[in-house]
């Protein structure tokens, strides 16, 4: 990446010497998934992105799914062991996280909440997530992923 800044995601994958590809692109706004995805060139059903929840004790939950598909907050709510499960509001993630919106990381944010990730991610190879800032991709392998996050896996996508 040369001079470029790294990210706190970037650094705790460095700190644990997990490998991982920096993919950047132009983006100076919030871009969703699915054209990040498609201007990047990198596989759409390998691409994931974080949604921030919040379960009815007030505990935060990180949840990765694939772009193209949409929460299911029952499920989640399951695997996280709570009654329920809401998103948080976009303007709580930036305080809460240390990431804006479309460059939220499951990795190095400012607090470690616990994380759910979508069994699809462990179909093993390679996993591609956000960077921590606008147009920027990590490329991983899905088992870094989920031993960095200590992330709990389960179907939390809608059918």
């Amino acid at each position: 990446m040369g001079k470029e800044a790294k990210t706190n995601a970037m650094r705790m994958l460095d700190r644990q010497k997990i490998t991982y590809e920096a993919i950047t692109y132009e983006c100076t706004e919030f871009t969703d998934g699915l054209h990040a995805a498609e201007i990047t060139g990198t596989p759409v059903g390998r691409t994931f992105k974080t949604l921030v929840t919040v379960g009815r004790s007030g505990q935060h939950y990180v949840c990765v799914i694939p772009i193209a598909e949409e929460i299911d907050l029952k499920h989640a709510a399951s695997l996280a062991g709570e009654k329920t499960l809401e998103m948080i509001h976009v303007k709580e993630l930036l305080p809460l996280t240390g990431y804006v919106r479309g460059g939220c990381s499951p990795i190095g944010m400012k607090k470690a909440f616990p994380v759910l990730i979508d069994s699809s991610a462990a179909d093993g190879g390679q996993i591609y997530i956000s960077g921590g800032r606008l147009g920027l991709t990590l490329c991983l392998k899905s088992e870094d992923l989920i031993r960095v996050t200590g992330g709990k896996l389960g179907s939390i996508v809608r059918a």
